[in-house]
């Protein structure tokens, strides 16, 4: 694993070589728990069918990557795509990526793209405004966090697994965040979207989808998959994986 200081903070990243140079470098961007381990070889089995470079990284508080700075703000979406990841993506001389983003980081993934050039987004199980289904997951995830089980889990994977937990779950659950958004950045995107949504999402609806199709300039594409929950790209692998190679191959 390799590290990238972001304001003399360290990330941690990895980096898949590629061979074709004509293609645009994948960028992956985990979910509200995810990190560069829990993405699993998913990138790798992506990497391999286009020949394309891909950098998968952890964002702050996740996996061995530094830490929190503080308490989350309804805007940590917007601070991740509109300064972390740009000076990231600087610092690695990544230009125009294909950004692949789920859950959270698809919802970052939207957020970078509406103000920055990219070659594309494919967004799995995005969240472009809060519904109710949502924070009611979060909050019975919440309530048992301490004794399902669930933190000694997610510890194999983070070094510090309180911010990545309850840095996730209680910005979603904290009152103010109820009234965020960014349907208003959907229409400032240039580059073709990929949209994919499982039918058995617990955390959201193919309402999010809809809002963003509805809004769009660009082209968009969308892949509704049965047996499905959150996590397309593990529920439903092949489907998802066969979607982000058409999807790169086309652009």
């Amino acid at each position: 694993m390799l590290t990238a200081h972001i304001d003399k903070r360290a990330i941690e990243y990895r980096m898949i070589p590629g061979d074709a140079l004509d293609k645009p470098t994948l960028v992956f961007l985990h979910e509200g728990l995810g990190s560069v381990g829990l993405w699993r070889d998913f990138p790798d089995k992506v990497a391999q069918r286009l020949g394309a470079r891909c950098l998968i990284y952890s964002r702050f508080g996740y996996g061995a990557s530094d830490g929190l700075a503080g308490k989350r703000d309804p805007d940590f979406m917007h601070v991740e795509a509109l300064d972390v990841l740009p000076k990231l993506l600087a610092s690695l001389g990544i230009v125009k990526p294909l950004l692949v983003g789920h859950s959270d980081g698809a919802s970052i993934a939207l957020i970078h793209a509406a103000q920055h050039e990219v070659a594309g987004v494919a967004a799995l199980a995005p969240h472009v405004f809060v519904e109710e289904i949502c924070v009611a997951a979060i909050a019975k995830v919440r309530a048992g966090y301490d004794k399902s089980g669930l933190r000694q889990r997610l510890a194999k994977y983070h070094a510090r697994v309180d911010d990545a937990f309850l840095g996730w779950a209680d910005i979603w659950l904290d009152p103010r965040f109820r009234a965020w958004s960014i349907e208003d950045m959907i229409p400032r995107i240039a580059a073709p979207l990929l949209l994919v949504q499982g039918q058995q999402d617990e955390y959201g609806t193919l309402a999010q989808l809809d809002r963003i199709a509805a809004s769009a300039r660009a082209p968009v594409t969308r892949l509704v998959l049965d047996n499905c929950g959150h996590s397309p790209h593990r529920d439903q692998e092949t489907a998802v994986a066969d979607a982000i190679v058409a999807f790169a191959r086309g652009l």
